[in-house]
């Protein structure tokens, strides 16, 4: 009998912050949480799905995140 792995599908509703700390970029976000029977065509995994807004937003951050990063690096490390 196989067993069934579960699968999650996380709806970004809105982004809230965004910071990074010890070479980890952290997002804070409002989501809903669908649990989902993974289909027979595909592996089970867990899938994050946004609006293009929101991806817009989710872009935009990480670049800010990024260029916190750039700033703190040496020079000769870049």
């Amino acid at each position: 009998m196989r067993r069934m792995k579960k699968m999650t599908r996380i709806e970004v509703l809105r982004y809230k912050s965004a910071f990074n700390a010890h070479g980890a970029i952290e997002i804070g976000f409002d989501a809903n949480f669908v649990a989902e029977t993974p289909r027979e065509d595909r592996e089970p995994a867990h899938v994050l799905s946004m609006g293009e807004p929101e991806a817009r937003s989710l872009m935009m951050l990480l670049k800010a995140q990024l260029a916190e990063f750039d700033k703190r690096k040496a020079r000769s490390q870049r």
